[in-house]
């Protein structure tokens, strides 16, 4: 399947840092998928799935207690908004980079999602058409993974 990772390419994970744009390389569990109602059905899944809402976001604030983790917003320090005007994040797959614990300042926010039309680089995520994303996720289970493999 063709995809997009980050513009500041794939780096070791002991290298990632909050911001640089750059995709963690190794074996990332798929924890749960977060999706637009209002935009994309999405096939019989066995992974946990929600329903996403207008004040979704997920906190890129390495200082902040709840730093890689979904907040609502407004929240008081620095928040992706997760309900966005374009389509990336219609369908989200949240991948398990640095989330157990998180480690400030190592990055956050490392999903699974759709691809601009160009397939251009995203902010650090692997990005995917529609189809395959949906593919994909219609395949997967609680085990599933995404290997990013360094080139």
């Amino acid at each position: 399947m063709r995809c997009a990772v980050g513009r500041g390419g794939i780096v070791p994970a002991s290298a990632k840092r909050e911001g640089d744009g750059a995709t963690p390389a190794g074996i990332w569990r798929m924890r749960e998928v977060i999706y637009r109602a209002d935009r994309v059905t999405l096939p019989r899944l066995v992974l946990p799935s929600r329903a996403m809402e207008s004040d979704d976001g997920w906190c890129e604030a390495p200082e902040d207690v709840n730093y890689n983790r979904h907040v609502k917003r407004p929240y008081a320090a620095s928040a992706d908004h997760m309900w966005r005007g374009d389509s990336l994040y219609d369908v989200v797959a949240v991948l398990g980079y640095n989330d157990d614990p998180p480690v400030a300042g190592k990055g956050s926010a490392i999903f699974l999602h759709l691809a601009r039309p160009d397939f251009s680089p995203s902010a650090g995520c692997v990005t995917l058409a529609l189809d395959d994303l949906l593919a994909v996720l219609g395949e997967a289970d609680i085990g599933t993974c995404v290997e990013i493999i360094a080139p």
